[in-house]
């Protein structure tokens, strides 16, 4: 049945708090006919028509919620938290449920899906960071992330050739959202951890021997790679700019924290 072709806005950081902890976002352009995911055969659209991102992303989040042979309330609430910051009518809600069910399904072929995935979105990288972002938060719904949901996590990674030092860099950023969340959440003044303070330095992708201008200029260089110009460039919708932006927000948080613990330690020494 054809739909509208009225663009659904991408989101990326769609919770802040919650059983997650974590903002996450979400890269997708309208929906079209059902055209990206062939009923019968169960094959993907290998074309980049945001369709695929679309199928690929409720099936995968649902294969992974599965992987540990049950899905949570919380992971449930995960998957609807998506589509309420999409703004799905409940005609798209039922195709976002009906992806995660096939997801679900025993006989879900998660290689061909991101197979295609990686046909389709193949050099467009911060994109794929994006889907594995929010496959890692849907893997932490429920507070852990078990060896079955891990293995999915690293065949995601594989399959859409993801460095593991680029994985461990998003798995980073993911913990900083979640730390920065709990602090917001256990009131004002909270002060950070040591487990955040290693996440930001993680999810710059520096160390804590490195000198503030290295840790600037990866800081500079992370902001470059997602400003929303240059996503777009890559096939990010353009209503995607106040998304990118919110991504932006968190690379900046982990610089600001970082920076302002050695501030503090070179006041104190």
């Amino acid at each position: 049945m054809g739909i509208s072709g009225k663009v659904v806005g991408g989101i990326l950081g769609f919770v802040v708090g919650g059983p997650i902890g974590a903002l996450i976002g979400l890269v997708i352009g309208h929906l079209v006919d059902s055209n990206g995911f062939v009923g019968g055969g169960r094959r993907f659209s290998r074309a980049r028509d945001h369709t695929t991102f679309f199928n690929t992303t409720f099936a995968v989040m649902g294969h992974l919620c599965k992987a540990d042979g049950r899905v949570s309330a919380e992971e449930i609430r995960t998957a609807e938290l998506v589509m309420d910051q999409l703004r799905l009518s409940e005609a798209r809600r039922t195709e976002a449920r009906s992806m995660f069910r096939i997801g679900k399904a025993p006989d879900f072929d998660l290689a061909e899906a991101l197979d295609a995935f990686q046909a389709a979105y193949g050099r467009a990288a911060q994109l794929k960071f994006v889907f594995l972002q929010i496959q890692m938060s849907a893997a932490w719904a429920d507070g852990e992330v078990g060896a079955a949901e891990r293995s999915v996590l690293h065949e995601i990674a594989r399959r859409l050739r993801i460095p593991e030092v680029a994985f461990r860099q998003v798995e980073a950023l993911v913990a900083g959202m979640a730390g920065r969340a709990r602090r917001s959440g256990g009131g004002h003044g909270q002060p950070a951890s040591e487990a955040d303070i290693d996440s930001a330095y993680r999810a710059l992708g520096v160390l804590p021997e490195d000198s503030d201008t290295h840790i600037k200029r990866a800081y500079r260089r992370l902001i470059s790679q997602h400003h929303p110009d240059k996503l777009i460039s890559k096939g990010l919708p353009e209503d995607m700019m106040r998304a990118a932006t919110e991504r932006t927000a968190e690379i900046k948080a982990s610089y600001d924290l970082i920076m302002s613990r050695r501030t503090a330690g070179r006041a104190s020494g």
